[in-house]
C-alpha cells in the first residue's frame, strides 16, 4: 500500500475491539467461476468494461497475490468455506455428479454456520458445487437462504434448458445432466425465466432488502457461475462487445460485463437500504480462467487445473468505505482459507474450539501492508491421470513440477515463471522441494473420486508420490 498509512494504522488498532465498539459488518463474498486474472479493469483488462468492480477496488485495496486453495472450483470453494486446506480434509477432486452419498463432511463447521449462530442472516446463491446429498445442502450448512444450483456448471438461459430437462424426465431418465435441472429455493425446484446471471443478481437484491427488513446483519455468497462454460451471453450484451474479435472471446467478455452491472445493482440495493457504509466486499475467482473459453490470465501463465500462477493466482479486492484503504493495492499473498478466521474474529463469531483451520486472521495485516504469510510455505497440487503437477510458494520464490523436471522462480522479478533459475540455486530448490513433500504427507486420502478406476490408481501410485515426484532428476 502507498497511501493513508498513518490513518489507517489508527483504524487497524481499534479494529481490534471493533464489534463491541459498533454494529458488526455486513458480509458480502462475491465469487466469480474461472474468471481470468486479467478480465477485470482493475487488473489490467482493456477490452473487458467493468466500471463497477473498478469502482470498488479503487475505493478500497486489491489483493495482486491472492490465492486460491486450489486450481478447480470444487475444492477452491470448500476451502473458502470451511478455512481448511482441500488436500487435508480429503477434498482433492470435484465432487462427482450423480452421487448424493458424497459432500464435504458434515465433521467441517462451515464459516455461513459459525456466523449464523452468533446471529447472521446468512445466504447463498448461484452454485453450490460442495455436495447433492440432503446433508450436504445449503441449509443444512448454516444458510438461511439457498438459490441456485448444486452442480459444477450450468446452462444459462432457462427457456432452453428446461424443455431438455423436461424431456429427459418424460423419458424417465434417472441422470439428467445436472447443467440442465432447475434452480433450487431452499430445496424446492424453481421455474427460472431470467437469464441466470441476471437471476442471481435479482436475489442478492431480494436478500439484501430482506436482511434490512430483518434488522439483522449479513453475510451473503454470491456465487455467480459465470463465466464458466457453456460460454453464453445474451445478445444485447455481445453486441456491446463489438470492439473484440473473436466470437468465444466476446461471449466471455459480455458474461463478465452482465456480472459487472449485476454487481451495480446490488450495490445500489446496499445504499438504498443504509447498508452500504457498514458492508465489506470481497470479490474474488474460484480458481484461474481457460484459455479455450475466451480467458486471459496475463501476465501470469497456466490456467484453471495447472499450478502455475494463472491457475490459482486470482483476481481479488476488499472493500469497506471508511475502514478498508482505499486506493491501494496489497502485494503479499492472501489465501481464501484466511477469510473464515478473518471474517468470523471480525464478526465477533465464535470458531469451534476443535475446529482445525489452515487459514489465518490477516485483518491487522491487511490493514497495515504487513505479510500475513512471512517463511510460509503457499503449496498446491493437481492430481492427473499420468503424472502429479505441484508448486510450492515460500516468499518470492516458487518451485514448480509440471508434467517434467523442477523449475524455479523469482516471482518479485518473474511473476509469468518464464526464466527458470533451478540450476543457478539447485540448493533452495532442494529445500523447498523437501518442504512439499513433507507437506504432502499430511494429506488424507480422497473421501471422493471420479471413478473406481481412478481409486484404484491413486492407490496403486501412492499418491501424490508418483514415481519421481519429488525426484530432482
Amino acid at each position: 500500500m502507498k497511501t493513508q498509512r498513518l490513518t489507517f494504522l489508527l483504524i487497524a488498532l481499534s479494529a481490534v475491539v471493533l464489534s463491541a465498539t459498533a454494529a458488526r459488518p455486513n458480509i458480502l463474498i462475491i465469487l466469480c467461476d474461472d474468471l481470468g486474472y486479467a478480465d477485470v479493469g482493475f487488473n489490467g483488462s482493456k477490452d473487458i468494461p467493468t466500471p463497477t468492480l473498478d469502482a470498488l477496488a479503487k475505493n478500497g485495496t486489491v489483493c495482486s497475490s491472492a490465492y486460491a486453495a486450489h486450481p478447480v472450483c470444487g475444492p477452491s470453494r470448500a476451502a473458502l468455506l470451511t478455512g481448511r486446506s482441500p488436500y487435508t480434509m480429503g477434498g482433492q477432486f470435484n465432487i462427482p455428479y450423480f452421487n448424493h452419498q458424497w459432500g464435504v463432511s458434515t465433521d467441517e463447521v462451515f464459516l455461513s454456520r459459525v456466523l449464523q449462530k452468533s446471529g447472521y442472516y446468512t445466504g447463498v446463491l448461484g452454485k453450490w458445487h460442495l455436495g447433492e446429498g440432503h446433508e450436504f445442502l445449503p441449509n443444512q450448512r448454516g444458510f438461511d437462504e439457498f438459490y441456485g444450483h448444486l452442480g459444477g456448471g450450468h446452462k444459462y438461459f432457462p427457456r432452453k434448458y428446461w424443455a431438455e430437462y423436461e424431456k429427459r424426465l418424460k423419458a424417465g431418465d434417472t441422470e439428467i445432466p445436472p447443467n440442465t435441472t432447475p434452480q433450487l429455493r431452499n430445496g424446492k425446484e424453481a421455474h427460472e425465466t431470467e437469464y441466470l446471471t441476471d437471476a442471481f443478481s435479482r436475489e442478492a437484491v431480494s436478500f439484501i432488502k430482506q436482511a434490512s427488513a430483518r434488522e439483522q446483519p449479513f453475510f451473503l455468497y454470491l456465487a455467480y457461475n459465470a463465466p464458466h462454460a457453456p460460454i453464453e451471453a445474451k445478445q444485447e450484451d455481445i453486441d456491446k462487445m463489438a470492439h473484440i474479435e473473436g466470437k468465444k472471446r466476446k461471449t466471455y467478455a459480455a458474461m463478465v460485463h452482465c456480472v459487472d452491472y449485476g454487481v451495480k445493482s446490488v450495490v445500489e440495493a446496499l445504499k438504498e437500504t443504509g447498508a452500504y457504509e457498514n458492508t465489506l466486499i470481497i470479490f474474488l475467482s474460484d480458481n484461474g480462467g481457460v484459455s479455450g473459453h475466451g480467458a486471459c490470465n496475463a501476465p501470469l501463465s497456466g490456467e484453471k487445473r495447472g499450478v502455475e500462477e494463472g491457475g490459482f493466482r486470482v483476481p481479488m479486492f476488499w472493500h469497506w468505505p471508511g475502514v478498508i484503504p482505499a486506493n491501494c493495492t496489497f502485494e503479499y499473498p492472501v489465501l481464501t482459507m484466511d477469510f473464515y478466521p478473518t471474517l468470523a474474529n471480525l464478526a465477533g463469531a465464535s470458531i469451534p474450539a476443535d475446529k482445525e483451520l489452515d487459514g489465518k486472521d490477516i485483518w491487522i495485516d491487511l490493514l497495515n501492508d504487513r505479510n500475513p504469510h512471512p517463511d510460509e510455505l503457499i503449496a498446491v497440487i493437481s492430481h492427473r491421470p499420468e503424472h502429479t503437477d505441484i508448486a510450492g510458494r515460500l516468499n518470492e520464490w516458487k518451485a514448480v513440477r509440471s508434467g517434467q523436471h523442477w523449475k524455479l522462480y523469482n516471482l518479485e522479478k518473474d511473476v509469468g515463471e518464464q526464466n527458470d533459475l533451478s540450476s543457478q540455486h539447485p540448493e533452495r530448490l532442494q529445500d523447498m522441494v523437501n518442504a512439499l513433500n513433507k507437506w504432502a504427507a499430511t494429506h488424507q486420502m480422497p473421501a471422493w473420486v471420479y471413478s473406481d478406476e481412478e481409486r484404484e490408481r491413486w492407490e496403486l501410485n501412492t499418491n501424490p508420490w508418483f514415481e519421481g515426484t519429488f525426484d530432482l532428476q
